[in-house]
């Protein structure tokens, strides 16, 4: 099979004084017909490779069965019923269930509420986030076509489950705020000149924060917040269990950092008005997120002078007008860092990382300790739990476990593990024991890097095919959770690892100020730190090696592997920022300069130019087989960073390992994909990493 050749042109730039080629720019454009035709040849080549290889045909039923498991999610409050989603594993999206009792919903009753299956023929449109009135009559929903982040919103009536004709378009990355007339609802809005589809890649205008009174045209929304000054400025709103406030979190693209403003809400004669904004933090120096009103007491959790995070209290009655407000704590720092604070009942609970791994407990709204609550899991999911209701609903996850779900009643104190959620369907795979240990690389500056080192129980010792996962970015944490690409490979006998990366949000706010901008590097030397320590170990050996990460992680792989083409037999780069020198002008790319920094910044520049990993491929190096995965729909990461990045390393190519494209149609960054597209396309990486790894399923190893 002879590599794909792809036109090069003589487009050149000079950037900081630096002559920049770009020759694969016109791939940038996924609607031309030259990038279809491109895209076709790709998807025919690396087909043709893939269903020879010999791991396939066990990968292709295995994942089947894997991602049609039944499974339900995590229950919830709707209108006073509780709400579930289901999967039989027979339809291409979840379906939500709605019952009059938990003891319905657990014995398999109830009526379907919304049914993402009818959305679309094909079934790649999903549901995003649903959200109800407080007086029980109207539930909004968002909804995604194609897995783009555009979504529209629509509107049920709960008295009689009819949809309204009404919708809603060119939202993003907004949820729906229903005001206390329950006649109208705040969102977010980006006026955009095109339709709002998912094959658009230019950046976003200014986004606005807008309020819809229900059966008006969408254009005479009323602006409510808009920064028309910096186009990274997006808001998120929440409306206090009183109905007094209107908290807004006044976010500058996806930094951590943010402004707290607050406006009074009031209600004269059947119609809500929303007052002036007061600034509760006008200075972005720190995180500022609200948990809940306590009378004229705002709780918020915090990262400020406090890198593990924070519960304070600040009081609106005596607020300086600039500068950071007085705070007392409630929930005081801890040694692990804090990742979510919810009001529930008349409490708050929050979740801490204990060097990676979820901690859930309770505490009074004066700070008092209530006590742990005991849900095993390597991640937490989902809470879902109301002020003044007394029983929480949490969801967890493991590595090969999507879901589990738990009952906490605030009043008693008990946990219960909800059975009976999940529809019947085939359980015929089994999910395999596994063997978790914690382990540690030390990275080149002496930095510890803790990683999850997961066999299947039982397996021989001695070096075996490894499948190294990770991220570092954006405050984000990686966990010992589920994802279908970690089920196939235990399953299939394999080792996974899950490295916590600097850049990462594993230990808090220090821990990813470490890991990005000047110091993005730190976290490939990370990468490459923990992959040559599973060799040094005996857990793998490079031949037996596979680096693997999607989006910042796609990032990741590619830049290591530029680094240390010698670390790892494959390289599985998914929806990756690729072109970190261009990403600032696609879609909302411009947000990412929190962590990236600016190409247009000239010192940043020269950062971002000496590991981006399009502009650092060598011709002629010998690189590991390298399957790039990414979607057409995808208009968060736009498929054009896959596009120029394959192309430039199958010219780069110069061993014997193959270099493909597979490239998903009606699809974006992960958002809602079809059982039948995760099934299909996880089989595919697998069976391609185990071809290169020595990896054969079902055969033990070592």
């Amino acid at each position: 099979m002879s590599r794909p050749r792809t036109r090069r042109d003589d487009v050149v730039e000079t950037l900081h004084g630096h002559q920049v080629e770009d020759p694969y720019r016109w791939l940038e454009d996924p609607d031309s017909d030259e990038t279809r035709a491109w895209v076709q040849a790709q998807n025919a080549h690396t087909r043709e490779h893939l269903d020879a290889l010999p791991a396939r045909e066990w990968f292709g039923p295995t994942m089947e069965a894997i991602v049609r498991r039944p499974r339900a999610g995590t229950p919830d409050k709707v209108a006073g019923r509780y709400v579930v989603s289901r999967s039989d594993g027979r339809t291409q999206q979840s379906v939500w269930w709605v019952a009059d009792s938990l003891e319905d919903l657990r014995a398999g009753g109830g009526r379907v509420l919304l049914d993402p299956n009818t959305f679309s023929e094909d079934g790649t449109s999903s549901l995003v986030d649903y959200s109800a009135s407080k007086d029980d009559r109207w539930l909004s929903y968002l909804v995604s076509d194609g897995g783009s982040d555009w979504n529209s919103i629509h509107r049920l009536d709960l008295t009689n489950g009819e949809t309204v004709a009404e919708v809603l378009t060119k939202v993003k990355f907004s949820q729906v705020t229903w005001l206390p007339d329950h006649r109208s609802f705040v969102y977010q809005y980006f006026p955009t000149e095109g339709s709002g589809v998912g094959t658009e890649t230019a950046a976003l205008p200014v986004a606005e924060l807008r309020v819809h009174r229900l059966d008006t045209p969408q254009e005479d929304d009323e602006l409510l917040l808009s920064f028309p000054q910096d186009a990274t400025v997006m808001s998120w709103p929440e409306l206090s269990h009183d109905g007094r406030w209107l908290s807004v979190m006044v976010l500058r693209g996806s930094s951590e950092d943010n402004r707290l403003w607050v406006l009074p809400v009031r209600t004269d004669d059947g119609r809500t008005v929303i007052g002036d904004p007061v600034k509760v933090v006008d200075e972005a120096v720190a995180r500022w997120e609200p948990v809940r009103f306590d009378g004229d007491r705002l709780l918020v959790r915090t990262d400020h002078e406090a890198p593990m995070g924070r519960v304070v209290s600040i009081d609106l009655r005596s607020l300086p007008g600039t500068g950071v407000p007085p705070l007392v704590d409630v929930v005081p720092e801890q040694a692990s860092a804090l990742i979510d604070a919810t009001a529930v009942g008349q409490e708050i609970l929050t979740v801490h990382l204990v060097d990676a791994q979820p901690a859930v407990s309770r505490h009074s709204l004066d700070g008092r300790g209530l006590g742990g609550v005991d849900v095993p899991g390597g991640s937490v999911t989902a809470v879902h739990g109301d002020v003044g209701d007394h029983e929480v609903f949490i969801g967890t996850t493991s590595v090969t476990r999507a879901s589990t779900a738990y009952r906490l009643d605030l009043t008693s104190g008990q946990v219960t593990e909800l059975t009976g959620l999940e529809p019947e369907g085939d359980s015929s795979w089994a999910p395999p024991a596994v063997v978790a240990e914690r382990r540690r690389a030390t990275s080149a500056d002496g930095t510890e890097v803790p990683y999850f080192l997961l066999r299947p129980e039982g397996a021989p010792t001695g070096p075996r095919p490894t499948l190294l996962y990770g991220y570092g970015g954006f405050n984000i944490p990686e966990l010992a959770q589920y994802r279908p690409v970690f089920a196939g490979w235990l399953s299939a006998g394999g080792v996974v690892v899950i490295a916590n990366l600097r850049g990462g949000g594993e230990y808090g706010s220090e821990w990813h100020d470490a890991g990005r901008l000047a110091r993005k590097p730190n976290v490939f030397t990370d990468f490459a730190a923990v992959g040559d320590h599973l060799v040094a170990e005996g857990v793998t050996t490079h031949a037996q090696l596979a680096l693997h990460g999607g989006s910042n992680g796609g990032l990741l792989v590619g830049a290591t592997v530029n680094r240390r083409p010698d670390l790892a037999a494959v390289a599985l780069p998914a929806v990756g920022v690729m072109d970190m020198l261009r990403f600032h002008l696609f879609t909302v790319g411009r947000a990412w300069v929190s962590d990236f920094g600016s190409p247009e910044d000239p010192e940043m520049f020269e950062v971002l130019r000496a590991y981006s990993p399009l502009h650092n491929l060598e011709k002629g190096a010998v690189y590991p087989a390298t399957l790039v995965t990414t979607g057409d729909h995808d208009d968060r990461v736009v498929p054009g960073h896959s596009f120029k990045y394959t192309a430039a390393l199958q010219r780069a190519q110069g061993g014997d390992a193959p270099v493909l494209a597979r490239i998903e149609t009606s699809t974006g960054h992960s958002l809602g994909k079809p059982l039948s597209v995760v099934a299909a396309e996880t089989a595919d990486v697998l069976a391609f990493a185990a071809a290169h790894t020595g990896l054969v399923p079902g055969r033990p190893q070592g």
